[in-house]
């Protein structure tokens, strides 16, 4: 290095620490896939993306303690319950089948005849509590003694308990030793996390706090615990994801390295030469800081990855560099058509911006600042820092004799023709469908797990993950009466097998004109004692031990009937107020359903409502989300092709060497669309992604191979600066095209077939007009 470039060296690695230091401190990574999906717009679309972060059956985490006698089992079971309901950081509610004194606090308590359906068939005459103390009698001298005996005086009919079942999932396991157990004799329980259910960071803290509860446990023993649900399967896939890209990166990052060294024979000049793409990183997370604050983790992942057409800038640099030419002065002579290919790849990318997803958007910054940063650094910084003497790659055996066998190689100007018409045909027959809508397929679950989640889900009959009931009423109480009135036609469903189990909204609150209308039919005190007397007058009660029943009963009497307002303070409200979601045009109810056997069956339901009630399939709302994702999109890359072209034309001043710039970009392609279909694989938004960092390569190999040159040294230089190109893009998307990972592997793949393609078509098409 020349003395004067240590300057620069030092002020540029300065300028590289303060970017770092910006970013650290001023960004926030995100971890909701929400901003990652496209803006709805429709009801359906918006209900869509609400519940897949916060509807209850996104946050339900289905868990199964197994490996230990039934009576230990049971144990476990209550002490974990106890531990994640202290938990309210994380768990917004915990269930095993045991009866839990927290469901109706104090001050709840007497409302539980205005909220049970005792009393719509019931009176509390003498002869219903006749019946019920008799019981008590029994119950008494049961094993059940214990739990009973603190409920005795304030409610001898038990109405707790009614309440507790009724807020138990619609359909229950079997209740053994007082908690649920599932067919094959494991503890159940469900827990509904607070976390948004497609956050991998929320999840993941609430698994980790639910596995350190469980590891506390007193006597665990051999006993584990089975964990299954959304949330779970979101970490699960994010962690794979995470570490097969760590893993894949470190493999294709030394092998990248190995290359550049055997390229360039100089350890000192690979490491400068990384200086550009580093500051073109620094420079888009900057970026993203400044005008963001925050992004997504997956912008940062994909944007190095599409930050790799940086890599080229300084290869070019260093491959073009003449003997006994200084750094700058090589710079100087390849910046023009550097920067033309620095401006069309920001153009191509600048299609995500336009897209209206605020993931995207924040790619395109990110993507577009670090590539011009990377550019601006690779032609003014990197010439002054590298060293004085370096080899001459014209003077490669290797590559002489590359070139003088692509020399030899025919290029007939019919065989791209061919090649587009043949594409076109195996196009026309591809098998299978030619987009891929379902999200699902992107991140797949590995069936052992998919088939443990449906049995867990049937023995616990947990809401199922693709339906939901709407409902529609200009208030809240308004959804909790067309709930009421719903109940008796799900029961008629549920009976004749289109489905497990409903739960709606008033199966929690009932609506203020039910609540009133039991509340008519509770006895005054006199009433109430005379009835209690000749109730228990054969029966060993002591006069009085009722007293705060019938004090209950009183207070009951003149209690404002409960609001979904009022109830939303309990510790069940959070379970009620995930179900009524309030809109411009009024309030919508969530029905959660479990066991859908027949779909049409609920469609028909539904339909017969007049619109009062819709029947929502998340994946059809999804998939239709991603149509309409797709569609904008393409309309996107379409504007950007277009702007490409002609950034193309105005840079290279002639129609026809822009033609042989675009036309093997285009074809390559078409191509690459060609080999995916033929082996059946629909396309995605990652491949589209893919295909235009593709093009942004393949953009360099054209326009570097259309250029005139002065020698056949130069041309040596061209080849050189490409192969290592094409061998790098090769090395480190070839490896992700054998991910077990179906996003890495649609990159990697997609990539991959583009560069090799690009390649060939630059070659075949631009020289032939020489």
């Amino acid at each position: 290095m020349r003395r004067s470039g240590w300057p620069i060296l030092l002020v540029w690695l300065l300028a590289l620490a303060a970017l770092a230091f910006f970013a650290i401190r001023h960004l926030q990574v995100s971890t909701d896939l929400r901003s990652f999906m496209p803006p709805p717009q429709t009801a359906e679309q918006k209900l869509l993306m609400e519940q897949i972060g916060d509807g209850p059956g996104s946050r339900l985490l289905l868990l199964s303690i197994e490996g230990a006698p039934e009576g230990q089992l049971a144990n476990l079971s209550r002490g974990l319950a106890d531990a994640l309901r202290k938990d309210a950081g994380h768990f917004e509610q915990v269930v095993n089948g045991a009866f839990d004194p927290a469901a109706l606090d104090d001050a709840l308590l007497p409302y539980r005849y205005l909220l049970s359906p005792t009393l719509d068939t019931h009176a509390l005459d003498a002869d219903y509590l006749g019946e019920q103390l008799q019981q008590r009698v029994e119950d008494l001298a049961s094993p059940a003694a214990a739990l009973l005996k603190p409920l005795l005086r304030r409610d001898p009919t038990l109405e707790t308990l009614v309440l507790a079942e009724r807020w138990s999932p619609p359909k229950a396991p079997a209740l053994r030793d007082g908690v649920w157990f599932s067919s094959d004799g494991h503890a159940l329980l469900l827990a509904q996390t607070r976390g948004a259910g497609f956050d991998p960071a929320a999840q993941g803290a609430a698994l980790d706090a639910l596995e350190a509860a469980f590891a506390a446990l007193p006597e665990r023993g051999a006993a584990k615990l089975a964990i299954s649900g959304p949330g779970y399967f979101t970490v699960l896939i994010n962690a794979k994801t995470r570490a097969e890209a760590d893993r894949l990166g470190a493999i294709s990052t030394i092998g990248f390295v190995l290359l550049l060294l055997l390229a360039y024979r100089s350890l000192a000049t690979l490491l400068l030469a990384a200086l550009p793409v580093l500051s073109g990183g620094l420079a888009g997370i900057a970026a993203l800081a400044f005008g963001f604050g925050s992004a997504h983790g997956i912008t940062l992942a994909f944007g190095f990855t599409l930050l790799g057409v940086a890599q080229e800038y300084p290869i070019r640099l260093l491959s073009h560099r003449r003997a006994g030419e200084d750094a700058v002065a090589s710079a100087r002579a390849l910046w023009p058509l550097l920067a033309t290919a620095i401006v069309s790849a920001a153009i191509a990318y600048l299609a995500f911006f336009a897209s209206g997803v605020a993931g995207l958007q924040q790619l395109a910054v990110f993507t577009i600042a670090g590539l011009l940063v990377a550019g601006f650094s690779t032609r003014y910084l990197l010439p002054r820092v590298l060293p004085a003497r370096f080899r001459d790659v014209a003077d490669s055996r290797a590559i002489a004799a590359a070139t003088r066998w692509l020399d030899r190689v025919p290029r007939p100007r019919w065989l791209p023709w061919l090649l587009l018409a043949v594409g076109l045909l195996v196009l026309w027959r591809a098998p299978g469908s030619l987009w891929q809508n379902d999200l699902a397929a992107l991140t797949p679950v590995p069936q052992d797990l998919l088939l443990r989640d449906a049995k867990l889900r049937g023995e616990l009959g947990a809401p199922d993950v693709r339906y939901l009931l709407v409902l529609h009423a200009a208030d809240a109480d308004g959804v909790l009466a067309l709930s009421e009135s719903l109940e008796p036609e799900l029961d008629t469903l549920v009976k004749q097998g289109a489905l497990d189990a409903a739960e709606v909204p008033s199966r929690y609150l009932p609506s203020l004109q039910t609540q009133r209308a039991r509340q008519a039919k509770l006895p005054d005190t006199a009433t109430l004692d005379a009835a209690l007397a000749e109730a228990a007058r054969e029966l060993p009660f002591r006069a009085g031990l009722f007293a705060p029943f019938v004090a209950d009963v009183e207070r009951a009497r003149a209690l404002a009937p409960l609001t979904a307002e009022r109830f939303a303070a309990t510790p069940l409200g959070t379970r009620l107020a995930s179900m009524l979601v309030r809109r411009d045009d009024g309030w919508l109810g969530l029905g959660t359903l479990s066991g859908v056997h027949d779909a049409a069956a609920l469609a028909a339901f539904a339909e017969s409502t007049h619109g009062r009630v819709g029947l929502l399939d998340l994946k059809a709302a999804s998939e239709s989300l991603v149509v309409a994702y797709r569609e904008r999109i393409l309309h996107a890359l379409g504007l950007a092709l277009a702007l490409l072209a002609l950034t193309v034309v105005v840079a290279l001043r002639s129609v026809r060497r822009a033609w042989h710039v675009l036309a093997p970009m285009s074809l390559a392609t078409v191509l690459v669309f060609v080999v995916e279909r033929a082996a059946g694989i629909s396309l995605s938004l990652f491949h589209l992604v893919a295909l235009t960092l593709a093009a942004g390569l393949g953009l360099h190999y054209a326009l570097f191979f259309e250029r005139p040159v002065a020698d056949a040294a130069e041309a040596r230089r061209t080849l050189h600066a490409t192969l290592v190109c094409v061998l790098s893009a090769l090395l480190v998307f070839g490896l992700q095209a054998w991910s077990s990972l179906p996003v890495l592997r649609a990159i990697g793949l997609t990539v991959a077939l583009g560069v090799g393609f690009h390649f060939c078509l630059s070659i075949l098409m631009a020289r032939s007009v020489r």
